[in-house]
């Protein structure tokens, strides 16, 4: 008599498979039922998974336009350079960027100074004691600020910082006593330019700043050696970019604008979206 069994795998009771049960299918994200990546494949990075949404979307809403031809598939078909010139024009005709105004432009010189200041550039060192995985942060920051303090004293000797450099940095800088030459906004990481440049008090000027920052890579103790101010153009000569700048500004609350009212009609399954501007169009 010929009977069956309830075990999973290929049917032989001498398989390693014997009575293993299916892996469980990985959830497919998909817009408006379609599909952004093959049914039982690992999906791709979450990165990856989003550039797809939004390529998706937009397709879509051109095929809804009549701009692209309906095709009967279940997964997203990739986009050709002729498709995504098609949804270039799409978003031209509808996404308006508007010109900034003189008044606009003046209004933006006034309030980034900063930013449009050329020229500038600081002679600097540091001491890094780098956040790494698995170190104590707490620790790390006691004995930054230990350092700190020993060379905000008057009667610090010289050399000190230097030598200091040496023992405890963690930048390849430590080998020339800490010392990382001259720099310009655009070298430094936010948080030290925003320390270098930007800042009024006459305690951050020259000499070491009384206080850590703190950066993505751990905490600094800095010397100001040196400064050059810079300049600040004239209006006339930075117009054209101050105006290239807005309409870039523009165009993304548009585009981000636009991208809200597709996510917010399509129905999407296995991620969830922001209506931020895609990656597609940028």
């Amino acid at each position: 008599m010929h009977t069956t069994t309830d075990t999973a795998g290929c049917g032989s009771g001498h398989c390693q498979c014997a009575g293993q049960a299916p892996a469980p299918l990985t959830p497919v994200a998909t817009i408006n039922g379609i599909a952004l990546h093959e049914p039982g494949l690992p999906p791709p990075d979450e990165a990856t998974l989003r550039e797809l949404a939004w390529a998706e979307l937009l397709r879509q809403q051109a095929v809804k336009a009549g701009l692209l031809p309906e095709q009967r598939v279940l997964t997203a078909p990739t986009l050709s350079e002729a498709d995504r010139a098609v949804i270039e024009g799409m978003l031209d005709a509808a996404v308006a960027t508007l010109e900034p105004t003189e008044s606009e432009c003046l209004r933006y010189y006034d309030s980034h100074r900063d930013e449009l200041m050329v020229g500038q550039a600081v002679h600097v060192r540091h001491i890094l004691f780098a956040v790494t995985p698995g170190v104590n942060v707490h620790a790390l920051s006691l004995r930054a600020e230990a350092a700190l303090l020993e060379l905000s004293r008057k009667e610090v000797p010289a050399g000190r910082f230097e030598q200091l450099a040496a023992e405890l940095s963690n930048c390849p800088s430590s080998a020339a006593g800490g010392d990382l030459g001259w720099v310009t906004p655009e070298e430094c990481a936010p948080e030290l330019a925003n320390e270098l440049f930007k800042q009024t008090d006459v305690r951050h000027g020259m000499g070491v700043h009384p206080r850590l920052i703190h950066t993505r890579f751990g905490f600094h103790i800095i010397e100001v050696l040196g400064q050059r101010r810079g300049k600040l153009p004239e209006f006339g000569q930075v117009r054209e970019r101050i105006q290239a700048q807005l309409v870039l500004q523009s165009r993304a609350t548009a585009l981000r604008q636009y991208m809200q009212l597709l996510v917010g009609q399509a129905h999407i399954e296995g991620l969830e979206l922001e209506g931020s501007a895609s990656p597609l169009v940028q």
